[in-house]
Formats: structure tokens, sequence, C-alpha cells
């Protein structure tokens, strides 16, 4: 049988590759070693995609190269999430994601939708080129923590913004966390705009998610 080592580096391996048949084999292989299938997921997955994001940035790789890697990912995550441990004693928080009217790009809120599917959350994914008011609408019906947000183009940007304005027009800015992401949506700008965080990408998200559900959930208590 392999070791934890070889397992996490050919589980890795194998979503960088981009390859959902070694990414499947090395999950069934780290059931079989009875390695904790969260951390394979939203650890060593993880690490994977920030590898692959690394070299989209880099241009060493393109859509076509992250699509796969998020595939692969995909596989090994259908594997492994029949044996991730969870805690049946709180109610999964609810993230709403999606990408903003007029931007079509949606890689990156993908992404970062399979990480925090992995991680337990309860992701409802709005899709793309989604008009403001949905956000809204949802996150009332719902009963949502997180809304999460994405854009490529910089001339779509400033949809963000108008929502978070909408969330305190309607009267649930305190009820709700925001995040946002895209090519060009930096932390400062994020923050700018009343945003309460941009995490540096998909797999960073699960830890700034979970963060921010405990902080709202605190603040707020039940909706």
């Amino acid at each position: 049988m392999a070791t934890k080592e070889e397992i996490v580096n050919g589980f890795i391996k194998a979503i960088v590759d981009g390859d959902e048949a070694a990414s499947a084999k090395w999950a069934k292989e780290g059931v079989a070693a009875n390695l904790d299938a969260y951390e394979l997921v939203t650890k060593h997955g993880g690490d994977a995609m920030s590898i692959v994001n690394s070299k989209y940035e880099r241009k060493e790789f393109f859509v076509p190269e992250v699509l796969c890697s998020a595939n692969a990912l995909n596989a090994g995550v259908d594997v492994l999430a029949p044996h991730m441990k969870s805690d049946k004693t709180s109610e999964p928080a609810t993230v709403i994601l999606g990408v903003v009217e007029g931007d079509i790009h949606d890689i990156g809120k993908n992404l970062v939708k399979i990480m925090l599917s992995a991680a337990g959350f309860k992701v409802v994914d709005l899709g793309k080129d989604v008009p403001l008011a949905q956000f809204i609408e949802k996150t009332k019906e719902l009963k949502a923590d997180v809304i999460g947000m994405s854009a490529l183009m910089s001339t779509t940007m400033p949809s963000m913004k108008k929502v978070i304005g909408m969330l305190q027009d309607a009267g649930i800015r305190n009820k709700v966390k925001v995040i946002v992401g895209g090519g060009p949506v930096t932390k400062e700008w994020a923050l700018s705009i009343g945003a309460d965080d941009r995490p540096h990408d998909a797999s960073a998200a699960v830890g700034v998610t979970k963060d921010l559900v405990a902080k709202v959930r605190a603040e707020r208590g039940a909706w």
C-alpha cells in the first residue's frame, strides 16, 4: 500500500495534470489507507488548485487546462465525499455564489463552488450574468450566511458595490457576509466597497468563509 506522502503527492499531481482517472485512483488509495478525506480535498486538493491558479497567472496554463484540473478535482471529490466527517449538530452554512450581471467568466466561481461544497457548505450557484436583484432575493429566501460574487471584467466590478448597497437598502446587510473575487478585484478595492473579504484563491475561500460564517452567526443570531 502507498504511504500517505505518496498518496498526497499523487493526488496533487493528478489534479494539476488534469487526470480524472488518476485523481479518483489516488482518492481511493486515500480511503483505503484511512486518510482524512476532508483534509485530502480541502487542504491537498486546495494546494493543487493553488498550483493551477499560479500556472494560470503565469500563462503556463490556459482555460482548457484549468477546466481539466477542476474536473480532476471533482473526480476525487466524488470518491471522497461519502467518507468526509461532518458535524451533524450544526446547521450547514448557506453560501450563494454568482458572477455579476454583464459578466460570463465563471471559472473562478466554479472552482470556489467545488472547494466550498467539498468542505460541507450548502452552496447555491446562481450561475453567470446574474441580475443583481437575484442576489438579494435568494439571500432573503434562503437566509444565506455568505454571498460570493465574482467578476473578471473591470466594467462589471461596480455591480458588486451596487449589490452591497441593495443589501443595505433591504435592511439585511448585517445578516450576511460578502466575499468578492475575480482577476481585477483586489483586497483593498473589496474592502473599499464594503465587502468583508477577498480570498486569494479558491482554496483560501474555504478558511475565509468558515471565519465569516462564525462571525455572522455570532453577530446576528438566527435570521
